[in-house]
């Protein structure tokens, strides 16, 4: 690996990691784009490209979760009973969702990816945050079927689920901002160990990976976007605490309106560098 694309993974894994621990996201929305421009300079083609992204992406995730999770528990912020329960469901949904992605074209993957975070921006700008003093929706079986569908979704798409969580958690679950992004990161935990074991699984045998690759997962990308983002997602969590719910709710749903137009296309479309 070149050392131009040593240094700009170890760059996006440090903001993935402050995104992280701050917005409650595991990252994939910007490490999966970052991956994806690596891979294919590299020389990959788009379908093993995105796939290769997706799983390094769902690995990376899992110690950077943990970290997260850590650091906002210890504030009290994760509830833990809402994050196992829908955790456990999105773990059997994301391996599913994983065995799906390996037969859908990666072109597909990747306009999907952008179209969902699309969505999720819109939905954050334009819906009302809970009060601060309001009781979350705490029925368990809406739990489930919330969450097995998103752990479905953020297999086939290699991410946490958090561009997906934290809206559900605020809109329909009725958490505040602070709780929502706290008990994403404990539900990612086991989110994304289903939909990487699935990325390596059905990458194995896979002709034109790169050396080192074990299944859909590059251990070279996962060791330095893992090394850089696992300790400023502390610092994100510290950060989170300090501010205000509706300044985390724009920047979250800022981020995710940037990365969607990038990928599905239109920065290129219209020829901006950005």
């Amino acid at each position: 690996m070149e050392i131009a694309y040593i240094f700009i993974l170890l760059g996006a894994g440090v903001v993935a990691g402050f995104g992280a621990g701050l917005l409650g996201i595991g990252g994939g929305f910007l490490i999966t784009p970052v991956q994806y421009a690596v891979y294919t300079s590299m020389g990959l083609n788009t379908d093993l490209a995105i796939k290769l992204a997706f799983g390094t992406t769902l690995l990376v995730i899992l110690p950077t979760a943990i970290s997260g999770a850590w650091s906002h528990s210890r504030k009290g912020a994760v509830w833990w009973r809402a994050a196992i329960v829908m955790g456990c469901c999105s773990l059997v949904g994301s391996f599913i969702g994983a065995g799906l992605a390996v037969h859908i074209p990666g072109s597909v993957l990747k306009i999907a990816f952008g179209v969902l975070q699309l969505g999720a921006s819109v939905r954050m700008f334009t819906g009302a945050l809970p009060a601060a003093d309001e009781t979350p929706r705490s029925n368990l079986w809406l739990w489930v079927a919330c969450a097995f569908p998103i752990g479905i979704i953020t297999g086939i798409l290699g991410i946490g689920g958090g561009v997906i969580v934290v809206p559900v958690l605020v809109m329909a679950l009725r958490f505040n901002m602070h709780a929502a992004v706290a008990t994403s990161l404990g539900m990612m935990i086991l989110t994304s160990i289903g939909g990487g074991i699935g990325y390596i699984i059905y990458g194995l045998g896979v002709s034109g990976l790169p050396a080192w690759s074990v299944g859909y997962i590059s251990l070279p990308a996962w060791g330095l976007l893992t090394v850089s983002s696992i300790f400023m997602v502390r610092v994100g969590a510290i950060v989170a605490h300090k501010m205000k719910a509706n300044i985390l709710k724009y920047i979250f749903a800022a981020l995710l309106l940037y990365m969607g137009l990038r990928m599905v296309g239109l920065f290129e479309w219209l020829g901006w560098p950005i």
